[in-house]
């Protein structure tokens, strides 16, 4: 829309034009959506309190969990509005990328929102369905992959491209379409299933987004991308607008999530979030990367198959409950220990995964 806006303005005056520049738009959607966040978040979290919107704990989960009972949830939905607005202000909307981000993102944020609707006002803590929700994921998913590839315009688009390597990339032909499906349901629940903690997952989630945001604009532009080594893809520069939307609007969300919070996300946050960091990291061409700079929420996936499986193969558990910041909890390590502790980890996962910029 500013887009717009702007290419009408530069008639009357030439300053206008900076708006045309990628960085300076990624550098207002991010303010856009963290004043969004900040100025309206204390009346969404009034709201919730007013209609009784808490959290319902788990009669399963670690005892010292029962005092979050009660503290508002569906927050996350603070973090989509925000990023919605930004992004529909700042970026040039002909763009298809754009589009499909933002589909994924809203479509696993429904799908989010029924979940908490039935945990929280119709106090079911089990929520949707796993198999409604696992179907409604796929639909969506399928959706997204099936756009990309059919309107695809270059081999770039679609392969594999291997990080750490240089001129290496794989050609997937239509196996394009599961691998991207994966992808995204499988980074939209391992970010559902970490954010268990107060700001453990959105710290994490903001940190991956920025990082992406850079691959994004690295990708889009023909001069770095050339120097660079990684393909090029017209258009998908726009892509560090969205990115940055979020990383403003997760810092937003976490200055009211952070230890002891005053908000929980919710699924409406977390399946989007992880839904969206997936289709951004397929756009870009880096799931590999997204799978070393998204270590936590790998980390906390795997535990809980590895938990699921021992305790069928042999009645034991590895951890002592999973997902793993479960495990150090129930170990006596304090919450914001876990919290910070995690949060240190990624940013050196993602310091790792921008090394593939250079390193091949």
């Amino acid at each position: 829309m500013m887009l717009v806006l702007s290419e009408w303005l530069i008639q009357y005056n030439d300053g206008f034009s900076v708006i045309q520049y990628i960085t300076l738009r990624a550098i207002f959607a991010a303010l856009t959506s963290l004043v969004a966040c900040l100025v309206f978040g204390p009346m969404m979290i009034r709201w919730l309190q007013a209609a009784s919107i808490g959290q319902s704990v788990r009669d399963d989960g670690p005892s010292t969990h029962l005092v979050k009972a009660g503290t508002p949830t569906m927050g996350g939905a603070m973090i989509l509005v925000a990023v919605g607005i930004s992004v529909l202000l700042w970026s040039d909307l002909s763009v298809r990328y754009v589009w499909v981000v933002l589909f994924i993102t809203a479509s696993f944020g429904a799908i989010g929102w029924v979940d908490d609707y039935r945990k929280v006002l119709l106090k079911n803590s089990d929520g949707l369905s796993a198999s409604s929700k696992f179907f409604w994921q796929s639909v969506a998913a399928f959706a997204a992959a099936i756009f990309i590839y059919s309107t695809a315009k270059s081999s770039a688009e679609v392969n594999l491209l291997v990080p750490y390597v240089k001129d290496v990339s794989l050609y997937l032909g239509w196996l394009f379409i599961p691998f991207t499906y994966f992808v995204i349901v499988g980074t939209s629940n391992a970010v559902n299933l970490t954010d268990g903690l107060d700001g453990l997952a959105i710290m994490p989630a903001v940190m991956v987004a920025a990082a992406l945001g850079l691959f994004a604009y690295v990708t889009g532009n023909s001069v770095f991308s050339e120097y660079l080594g990684v393909p090029g893809i017209t258009g998908v520069g726009e892509l560090t607008v969205f990115c940055s939307s979020l990383v403003g609007a997760g810092l937003g969300f976490l200055w009211f999530n952070t230890y002891p919070a005053q908000v929980f996300m919710g699924d409406v946050g977390a399946l989007a979030i992880g839904a969206a960091l997936g289709v951004v990291a397929v756009l870009v061409r880096q799931e590999i990367v997204l799978f070393v700079m998204g270590g936590v929420f790998v980390m906390e996936t795997v535990s809980v198959f590895l938990q699921v499986a021992s305790f069928k193969l042999t009645g034991k558990r590895i951890f002592r409950m999973a997902p793993l910041h479960h495990h150090f909890e129930l170990k006596g390590w304090p919450e914001p220990r876990v919290i910070v502790r995690f949060w240190i980890i990624t940013f050196i996962l993602v310091l790792v995964g921008l090394a593939s910029l250079k390193i091949r």
